[in-house]
């Protein structure tokens, strides 16, 4: 059993050794040494061989004859493979030999074809490679010109797009780094533009804000003269906006207007021009290119906020520096108008930015800044007008404010505060008006002649008629040469108050007010010119040291004209300002109370006038109080004051009636009230009968003066009642009626109604000292005369009388 299977086993190991690769055999053999049998195994091996040398040696001998014959036949082919080789290395050499030229050749297509391909690799990295030294150069020049943003562009696309493409080159390297160093330096050099760019719009900003003025004022003229009632923004020079060039934006610009970098385009040839029609739109002044580029370049490199705060945070300076105004601004108008300028070209800059980019100033913050330009606008004009006199210059200077105040309104900013405050300046105009107008009333008042107007010619008579509202038909009738009845002071004055009212007009103008606000306003000025500069100037004039009485009568003479005039002026505010007179709470005009307080005033001044003239001749007066008896005619002086009297009431004719009779009236009962206090006067202690009779002469052609009527309008013996207290007094004294007077005393019916006690008694005392010094000196060494003792005794009786009576009525 055990042969068995060991026989099957070496069968196995032999089948796998024919089969096997010999490389693979060492395991075969070494499974037969480790076991018992491999003698077995060597001679089943050896069998094996030498069946096989058996199958060989039966297959040779089959194929034997085969072989002989093809060694055979190799043999007769070795011959003809040596000529076949003599003929193939013949061939070979003639090949070689002739193959050198091709080799040659082709050596040389060889070099052509790498050449070739390293021309079309060199192209290949060239065309790599141009764009980026293109984009270089382009960038190059675009630096060079100063086009900063389409660099930044560029520069961008060099690094996204071109330097991707073209490799790794040593070159490609240093562009690499160069790129934010050149980023860097386009941020400085636009920021450097920016900064010019501030600075130029600050120095320039008074011209563009004139410029835009004066589109504005150009536009209001438009506007008044009906030629555009309405008109847009774009088309009325109060805003032209110019937008950012589209191409600037797409860094293709090319235009040398986007390149300027002033920020001003030839502001002085634009005012050269003066005279074209068309005024350049202020924004036409500005080249906003350097804010747009900086704006753009702070953009894409992302530090937009940066840009924005540093711009809002410089115009805040340059606005603070703006309303800063000059010391002397008030000086001229040029001062007020370079500061409104400023302030205008400095807010149509911010509009235009506003509008032109997105978001780099907003609404809100223009709204701040106005409303601190608003601010220290209005006190500035608060503190600098007050120093302003004159008042064409105040009046300009409310037209500026007005055209300042539209031209920022047509920029959408509110101007409400600055029309309160023009109404404040109203009434500061008001009183520069009303002293300027003083002065000239003074003056008026100064240069008149105060001697009614001689008209020679209707030319002249028309000249002033048109002048002041004069009506004298009586006068009409009158052939020429002819006088009007007031002096070249009433016509003066009536065409100064016209003018006042015509200057309160003009600063009324503009000022958003309804004709009924223009209408009330007017005439509460021309009221406080009527009843304080005119009348503090009329009172003046009548006040004056060296006015006469014809100045005052002419003073008089002119109020009256000027009083009857005061309708017109009514009439003459309605018709300029269109609000009916009797409009419901219209004011009244005071001018008539104004030319009555006056014309009083010159009345009471006449009354005085007179009665110091008086007082200056009674000053005359040298009465001998001892005469013994009178002259028989009037005194020197008192023929003097009569004559005066006479040609001084004669110019009255002209005065309204009471005031020539209560003149007058003044004037004689001053006369005889002035007579009596010389006979009663303390000094004059004794008085003769004598310079009683000479008194009574001097009353009698006082009382004639009276009679003769010197003013006319007096009823009956009117005037004489002025002399009536003196005329009683002396006929008491000259007719020696003591019986009658001392019965009737008391009664309305008495005799001697106006004679005082105390009068009467001062009167006899001095009577009686007189007529006892005479008889002293008559009689010093003898006795008194019967007659004259008997009067001194009726004297003392009467005394006696006097004083009882006196005593009576005062108990």
């Amino acid at each position: 059993m055990a042969s068995v299977e060991t026989a099957a086993e070496h069968e196995r190991i032999l089948r796998e050794i024919e089969s096997t690769d010999t490389n693979c055999i060492g395991p075969t053999l070494r499974s037969v040494y480790d076991g018992r049998a491999h003698g077995l195994f060597v001679e089943n091996l050896e069998g094996r061989i030498r069946n096989h040398d058996r199958e060989i040696e039966k297959m040779c001998n089959h194929h034997f004859q085969g072989f002989v014959d093809s060694i055979t036949e190799l043999l007769k082919v070795r011959g003809e493979a040596q000529k076949l080789k003599s003929q193939v290395t013949e061939t070979n050499t003639k090949l070689q030999d002739d193959g050198k030229e091709i080799l040659t050749t082709m050596d040389e297509l060889m070099q052509c074809r790498i050449q070739q391909r390293n021309i079309v690799t060199t192209i290949e990295k060239l065309t790599r490679c141009l764009p980026v030294l293109q984009m270089y150069s382009k960038l190059q020049e675009q630096m060079k010109a100063k086009r900063y943003y389409p660099a930044l562009r560029t520069l961008e696309h060099l690094e996204q797009s071109c330097l991707p493409q073209a490799g790794e080159y040593r070159f490609c390297a240093i562009m690499a780094e160069n790129i934010p160093r050149l980023r860097v330096n386009i941020r400085d050099v636009s920021m450097s533009d920016l900064k010019d760019f501030l600075e130029s719009i600050r120095k320039h900003s008074d011209k563009i804000g004139g410029a835009a003025m004066k589109q504005a004022q150009n536009q209001r003229s438009l506007n008044s003269a009906g030629m555009q009632q309405q008109q847009q923004r774009g088309g009325s020079g109060r805003r032209v906006r110019k937008d950012p060039p589209s191409s600037e934006l797409e860094g293709q610009s090319d235009s040398p207007l986007s390149e300027q970098d002033s920020g001003i385009l030839d502001v002085e040839d634009e005012e050269d021009d003066e005279e074209e029609e068309e005024v350049p739109g202020a924004q036409e002044l500005v080249d906003y290119s350097p804010v747009y580029r900086c704006l753009h370049i702070y953009t894409v490199l992302g530090a937009r906020d940066t840009f924005e705060n540093y711009y809002r945070k410089q115009r805040r300076k340059q606005a603070r520096l703006v309303l800063q105004p000059h010391s002397n601004m008030h000086e001229t108008l040029e001062g007020y108008r370079r500061y409104f300028n400023q302030i205008v070209g400095f807010f149509v800059v911010e509009d235009q930015v506003l509008h032109t980019t997105q978001g780099l100033v907003n609404r809100a913050y223009l709204e701040e800044l106005w409303d601190l330009a608003l601010s220290k606008t209005i006190a500035a004009l608060r503190t600098h007008s007050s120093y302003c006199t004159d008042p064409d210059l105040v009046l300009d200077l409310k037209n500026l404010i007005v055209l300042f105040a539209d031209t920022l309104q047509g920029y959408g900013f509110t101007v409400n505060q600055l029309f309160d405050m023009l109404l404040e300046m109203r009434d500061q105009y008001g009183e520069i008006l009303l002293k300027k107008w003083a002065l000239s009333f003074r003056q008026i008042l100064d240069l008149d002649n105060y001697s009614p107007i001689p008209v020679a010619t209707p030319e002249e008579y028309h000249s002033i008629t048109s002048q002041f509202p004069f009506q004298d038909p009586e006068l009409d009738k009158t052939p020429f040469p002819k006088k009007l009845p007031f002096s070249e002071f009433v016509p003066r004055v009536y065409s100064q108050l016209k003018e006042f009212i015509y200057a309160c007009l003009k600063f009324s103008e503009d000022l958003h007010l309804s004709s009924t606000e223009i209408d009330d306003m007017i005439r509460k000025s021309t009221n406080l010119l009527l009843t304080r500069t005119l009348s503090n100037c009329l009172q003046y004039a009548i006040k004056k040291k060296n006015v006469g009485l014809a100045e005052l009568v002419q003073i008089i003479i002119n109020t009256t004209h000027l009083e009857q005039s005061c309708h017109y002026l009514e009439e003459f505010i309605s018709n300029i300002t269109n609000v009916p007179p009797d409009t419901m709470n219209a004011t009244k005009l005071y001018g008539t109370s104004t030319f009555k307080d006056a014309r009083h005033t010159a009345e009471a001044g006449i009354y005085t006038k007179l009665n110091h003239k008086i007082d200056q001749f009674l000053q005359l007066a040298d009465y001998d109080w001892m005469a013994v008896q009178g002259a028989g005619q009037a005194s020197d002086y008192l023929s003097d004051l009569i004559a005066f009297l006479c040609s001084t009431f004669s110019v009255f004719t002209h005065l309204p009636g009471k005031v020539a009779q209560t003149a007058c009236m003044s004037a004689c009962k001053h006369l005889s009230t002035s007579l009596l206090q010389q006979l009663l006067e303390p000094d004059v202690r004794q008085v003769s009968m004598g310079a009683l009779q000479q008194l009574n002469v001097d009353v009698k052609e006082c009382e004639r003066f009276a009679r003769a009527g010197p003013v006319p309008g007096f009823q009956g013996d009117t005037l004489l009642l002025a002399f009536i207290d003196l005329r009683q007094l002396l006929d008491l004294f000259t007719q020696w009626d003591w019986s009658t007077y001392l019965a009737d005393y008391g009664r309305p019916t008495c005799k001697y109604l106006r004679v005082n006690p105390h009068t009467a008694l001062a009167l006899l005392e001095k009577i009686s000292r007189a007529m006892k010094d005479t008889s002293r000196k008559n009689n010093m060494f003898s006795q008194f005369r019967k007659n004259e003792r008997d009067k001194q005794k009726l004297i003392d009786t009467v005394v006696k009388q006097l004083r009882n009576l006196i005593a009576s009525h005062q108990s």
